[in-house]
């Protein structure tokens, strides 16, 4: 009796493991990614509260007191200002704090937009094949035939300046890597059993996609866009370099770091201190990813 409900009880646990589930315990145990994580939570928790005590403590990140510029103009790191300031007098941390709304909000809006498109077009193309196949695909193609952030300057300066421009033109130019990497996991999930008992069964195209092609492909996807999210962050931080991106005097990283450039000898911390934000964050989604990948590859799977 002791041997039967052992039994059960191995057989009942190995049919509570679920590929999301094992995932995230082999995610724990990739030292890299608990440390990616813990980064991402804590930058995005000082962005979002950064209106209860950053400013009272640090200051304005855009505004500056020009009678006192003298006395408080390129001020090397202190324990008053950690990070140093600038040319106009204001802190620099509080400036890489808010710049980090707008980087986050770029990578995770842009990623979402380019995410989206890539999903509807990919299933497009891999589910009916033929013209749709054809169509999307060479799309594709003439996207990725010209340089990415040549293209993302080019469409900002039609479109203009602005945050929203911002959105529009890296999530609408990131959808063709996306596209390719869902077709083809779609690929190899349509021909699996399952698909064909339920199209069998009387299932429409949109639930076969929606309830049994899509979260069988989807971890491919998951990956994919959080190391996208680090390239929309590096593409943003590109364009405020070159003068493209959010319209000052609302601080970003790349803004900051194109500023500081001339002073990189004088105060070497104007360029330093983005600079970091701007590695260590999307060094975090790249770990992030990267450990993701390796936790939801099913070949992993324990025995």
């Amino acid at each position: 009796m002791a041997a039967k409900a052992e039994t059960k009880a191995k057989v009942s646990g190995a049919k509570s493991r679920t590929l999301w589930g094992d995932a995230f315990k082999r995610l724990r145990k990739n030292k890299l990614a608990v440390i990616a994580v813990v980064w991402i939570i804590f930058v995005i928790l000082v962005a979002v509260t950064a209106d209860l005590w950053a400013q009272q403590w640090l200051g304005s990140p855009t505004a500056s007191d020009t009678t006192q510029l003298a006395t408080t103009s390129l001020l090397p790191p202190s324990p008053e200002h950690p990070f140093g300031t600038d040319l106009n007098g204001r802190d620099i941390l509080v400036r890489v704090i808010y710049g980090a709304r707008v980087s986050l909000t770029v990578g995770v809006v842009a990623t979402s937009i380019s995410t989206v498109i890539g999903l509807v077009m990919g299933a497009l193309a891999a589910f009916y094949g033929g013209i749709w196949d054809t169509i999307i695909m060479r799309l594709a193609d003439v996207f990725l035939a010209f340089p990415y952030v040549l293209f993302v300057v080019a469409m900002i300066a039609a479109l203009g300046n602005g945050l929203m421009n911002v959105f529009i033109a890296i999530g609408i130019l990131g959808w063709p890597s996306i596209a390719r990497v869902f077709r083809s996991a779609i690929l190899t999930v349509k021909e699996n059993d399952y698909v064909d008992a339920a199209r069998a069964m009387g299932a429409s195209d949109f639930r076969i996609i929606v309830r049994h092609i899509f979260p069988n492909s989807v971890a491919s996807i998951v990956v994919y866009a959080t190391m996208n999210i680090g390239s929309a962050i590096l593409t943003e931080s590109s364009l405020s370099f070159l003068g493209l991106g959010v319209t000052p005097p609302t601080p970003t990283w790349g803004s900051m770091i194109q500023a500081g450039q001339s002073y990189l000898q004088t105060a070497p911390w104007m360029m330093i201190m983005p600079g970091l934000a701007i590695l260590t964050t999307v060094l975090a989604f790249t770990l992030l990813g990267d450990g993701l990948r390796d936790a939801l590859d099913v070949k992993m799977k324990d025995a």
